[in-house]
Order: C-alpha cells, then sequence, then structure tokens
C-alpha cells in the first residue's frame, strides 16, 4: 500500500512533465532525458562549487600526474608527491561534494519514473503473453488462476508445478485487470495491464512466504538501443547518452 501511494504521488508529479516523451521512440525519449538530466546536474556543479578553485585544483592534479610519471626511478620524492596529490584530490572531491547531495534525490526519482516506464514493453490488446508463479524448489501440487471474464486463457486454468513454477498463456483486450493465483489454502493476486500505450504493472511481484517466491507477468524488457550485436536497456542507453552530454555540456559552459 505504501509502495502504491509512493507510486502514485511521483506519477502526479512526473507525469505531467515527462509523460509526453513516452509518445516518441524509446531511444530519442532516453536521449531527451539523459539531455535534460546531464543539463541540470552541470550547471548546479558549476553553480554551487567554486570554479576557479576547481580549474586550480584540475590543473594542479594534471602537473602532479605528470611529474609522477618522471619520478618513477625516485621512490622517496614520488612518495611525497603522491601525498600532495592525494591532498589536492581530496579537497577537489570536498567541492564535488555538495552538487551531488543535491541531484542526488531528484536524479534517483527520475530513475524510478524511468523504470517504471521504460523498462519494459507493454502487454498489447490481442497479444499472447504469459504469466508464472515461481515457488520454491521441491514444492509440488498445482496452481488454479483466475482470471477476469474479458481475459482468453489458452491454458487450463488448473497447473501443475513443474521445475518450481506454474506458468500460464493469457490474452485480451486493453484494460486494467487483476489476476488471482490459488495454491492450496493461499490466494495471490497481480495486476495487470493490457494497453496500447507505454504503460505497464510491474511485471515481477515479489512474494513473501515460505513456499511462493513470486508471480511475474511476461512484458518482455524495452531495449532502445540496439547495436545489432547488442541490445542494451534504458539504463545502459542512458549512461552512454548521458557520457556523452556531460563531457559536451561541461566543454560548452566551461565547468572544471
Amino acid at each position: 500500500m505504501r509502495n502504491q501511494t509512493k507510486k502514485m504521488v511521483l506519477e502526479s508529479i512526473l507525469d505531467p512533465v515527462f509523460g509526453p516523451l513516452l509518445s516518441l521512440p524509446p531511444l530519442l525519449a532516453v536521449g531527451i532525458m539523459s539531455l535534460v538530466i546531464s543539463l541540470i546536474v552541470v550547471m548546479i556543479y558549476k553553480f554551487t562549487t567554486d570554479q576557479d578553485l576547481m580549474k586550480q585544483l584540475k590543473s594542479e592534479l594534471k602537473e602532479y600526474r605528470k611529474e609522477m610519471k618522471e619520478l618513477k626511478k625516485h621512490p622517496e620524492r614520488l612518495e611525497k608527491v603522491n601525498r600532495e596529490m592525494m591532498e589536492t584530490n581530496l579537497k577537489y572531491m570536498k567541492q564535488s561534494f555538495k552538487p551531488m547531495l543535491i541531484t542526488m534525490i531528484p536524479v534517483f526519482i527520475i530513475f524510478g519514473w524511468m523504470n517504471a516506464h521504460m523498462a519494459y514493453l507493454p502487454i498489447t490488446p490481442g497479444e499472447e503473453f504469459t504469466t508464472t508463479m515461481e515457488l520454491e524448489k521441491g514444492i509440488e501440487g498445482e496452481v488454479e488462476l483466475i482470471a477476469p471474464e474479458e481475459i482468453e486463457m489458452i491454458d487450463d486454468p488448473l497447473q501443475k508445478i513443474g521445475a518450481g513454477e506454474a506458468r500460464w498463456r493469457l490474452k485480451g483486450p486493453a484494460g486494467e485487470y487483476m489476476l488471482e493465483y490459488r495454491y492450496e489454502e493461499e490466494s495471490y493476486t497481480k495486476e495487470l495491464i493490457i494497453t496500447d500505450e507505454r504503460e505497464y504493472a510491474e511485471p515481477e511481484l515479489k512474494v513473501k512466504d515460505d513456499e511462493v517466491n513470486a508471480i511475474r507477468i511476461g512484458n518482455k524488457p524495452l531495449k532502445p538501443l540496439d547495436l545489432g550485436f547488442w541490445q542494451i536497456g534504458w539504463l545502459g542507453t542512458y549512461i552512454i547518452f548521458s557520457i556523452i552530454f556531460s563531457q559536451v555540456l561541461r566543454k560548452l559552459l566551461k565547468v572544471h
């Protein structure tokens, strides 16, 4: 209940801001968000640090590294330079700590929103998909799935447990549904969303139970960046874009 409330609060704040991006191709949407977040982070970094001092410290670190290469055959002098470099590096890190604290929580919140909207593909109307109950190894028996009448059950509602799981194939029209799973005397529910829009219920429900581990809906992972030999999810795509944008923005805005 608490997690659901948090989700609703986040959606009410972030959906009006980032929601329009969901109508764009995933790669473009992640790219735009990476650019926006990188710009915000760089600007905060620029105005919450002493840029003159940062430039000086950065220059000193560069000189120390150069000097250390030249002193490889002089251990005593090398140790002294290394100690001085560590002190300078500590000053640099202290300057960077404040903007990191300021940006950390907002970035994590945005990451949560992106994970809720860009990690998986939606289950679309008429698409065949699976739902699975994962149980502890060695457990036997049967699990019954009870679905709303709008949902077509391709497999029998009563499935035997095999290799620690019970699985069903389903399909149905657009809508929000609640699936019920019955094992022995216990009943478990899992939200299901079928839609043409970029929306889905959390695919995996962790169950705190001695016998049942999790219930999953078979949403396929979204891979915005396809390199042919490597398909990259939203987080990896974001990191790649973020590194590029941050480097470019730092140079353009002369941030040290």
